[in-house]
C-alpha cells in the first residue's frame, strides 16, 4: 500500500482558512520563527489580505496587561495599589470598590460586571444613532463616575468574572499615573520596543484596514470605535504583526520587555466557572500534552480574531476572520484546536 503523504502546516492553515465563512480570513502560524500564511475569504481580494489591519477585540488585553506588567517590573507602579489611587476623578468610592486594585482589574477578579450596571449607561448606548458604535461617544468622565458610584457585588480578588468595565478602567488608571494618554503610552512602552509598526488603536488610511461584516457575512460594519472603553479592544494590526507580538511571548529573552513577558505567563490562581480554562496575569492558559497554550480570542461588532502560543513547541498562531462571531465562535474554536493539536 502506497503511503499517504504527511498533512503539511500549511495544508492545515489552508485548510483552516477555507473552512471560515467570512469576507476575509487569514492564518498565520510561527514554528520555530518559520511563518507561515494562509489567507481565504468570500471578497474579491483587491489588496493582499496579510497586508491589512485587522481588529482584534477583547485579544487587545494582552497588550494592557503586557502594559501594566512592564510598568510594575520597572517600578513604576505596583500591581496591588488600589485602582481609586491612580484615577484622576475623586469621588466617594463605595467601600467594596475601594479595595479594588490594578492587579483585581486586569485578571478580571474586581468583582466588577461586565459593563457598568446603571440606567444612565443604558441610556447612553441606545441612544446612539450608530448601533454599531455605540460606544464611540462614552467618555472618560462617565466611564469613571460609574466606577466610582459602582459599588463590587463580591469581595475583590475572590472570584473571576469577565469585565470589560474593569479592563478600561486600568487602561485610564495606567494614563493617570503615568501622565501619558493610553494611546501614547502603549506606543512607547510596548509597540515600539517590540517593533510593531503596523499596530495601532484607532482607524488608519482608507484601504488599509480590513473592513468588518454582520453575523451574516455580507453586511458592513464601520470600523469599532469604543471610545473611553478602547483599553479593553480597540488593537488593531496586520497579521504579520500580530506573529511578532506572539514570537516575542515565546523567546521573552530576547525582548527588552522580557520581565514582563516572563511575568504575564505566571498563572494566577481564582474561583473561577466550572469550564472555564485557567489565567494568567492576562492570558487564558490550557494545560496540553505539549506543554501550556496561552491564548486569547476576541471580537468586534465586525470582526473575530484568536492570539494564541505554545512556548514549549515554539509555535504561535494569529487567526482573524471579518465576520461577527456566533454563539459557536467556529473560528476560536478552530485556532486554538489546530494550535494545541500541532505536533511538536
Amino acid at each position: 500500500m502506497t503511503a499517504q503523504p504527511a498533512t503539511t502546516l500549511a495544508d492545515r492553515l489552508q485548510q483552516a482558512a477555507a473552512g471560515m465563512d467570512a469576507p476575509d480570513v487569514v492564518f498565520a502560524c510561527s514554528e520555530r520563527g518559520h511563518r507561515t500564511v494562509a489567507t481565504s475569504g468570500t471578497a474579491p481580494a483587491h489588496r493582499p489580505r496579510e497586508h491589512l489591519h485587522y481588529e482584534i477585540g477583547s485579544a487587545s488585553k494582552t497588550f494592557l496587561g503586557l502594559l501594566l506588567a512592564d510598568l510594575a517590573t520597572s517600578g513604576v507602579l505596583d500591581y496591588d495599589t488600589p485602582a481609586r489611587d491612580c484615577l484622576p476623578i475623586t469621588l466617594r468610592t463605595h467601600r467594596v470598590s475601594a479595595a479594588i486594585t490594578l492587579r483585581h482589574l486586569i485578571t478580571h477578579t474586581s468583582g466588577l460586571p461586565s459593563v457598568p450596571l446603571q440606567p444612565a449607561f443604558y441610556r447612553h448606548l441606545l441612544s446612539r444613532a450608530n448601533p454599531t458604535n455605540p460606544y464611540a461617544a462614552f467618555t472618560q468622565e462617565r466611564l469613571l463616575a460609574a466606577f466610582h458610584h459602582h459599588g463590587a457585588r463580591a469581595r475583590p480578588g475572590i472570584r473571576w468574572r469577565y469585565s470589560n468595565f474593569a479592563v478600561a478602567v486600568l487602561g485610564h488608571a495606567l494614563a493617570q499615573v503615568t501622565g501619558t494618554a493610553y494611546d501614547d503610552l502603549l506606543a512607547q512602552r510596548i509597540l515600539a520596543p517590540m517593533g510593531l509598526r503596523r499596530t495601532r488603536l484607532a482607524p488608519g488610511p482608507p484601504d488599509t484596514d480590513a473592513p468588518g461584516h454582520r453575523r451574516n457575512g455580507t453586511t458592513p460594519v464601520p470600523p469599532v470605535e469604543l471610545g473611553a472603553v478602547a483599553p479593553a479592544g480597540a488593537v488593531r494590526a496586520t497579521p504579520g504583526d500580530l506573529l511578532t507580538y506572539l514570537e516575542a511571548h515565546l523567546t521573552p529573552e530576547n525582548s527588552p520587555l522580557h520581565d514582563a513577558l516572563h511575568a504575564v505567563r505566571t498563572p494566577h490562581a481564582v474561583s473561577r466557572p466550572r469550564r472555564a480554562p485557567a489565567r494568567t496575569l492576562t492570558w487564558f492558559l490550557d494545560e496540553t500534552e505539549h506543554g501550556p497554550v496561552y491564548f486569547h480570542g476576541g471580537a468586534t461588532f465586525g470582526q473575530t480574531a484568536y492570539l494564541g502560543y505554545r512556548p514549549a513547541t515554539h509555535t504561535a498562531l494569529a487567526a482573524i476572520a471579518t465576520r461577527r462571531h456566533n454563539h459557536r465562535n467556529v473560528l476560536v474554536n478552530t485556532a486554538h484546536t489546530l494550535l494545541t493539536s500541532t505536533p511538536a
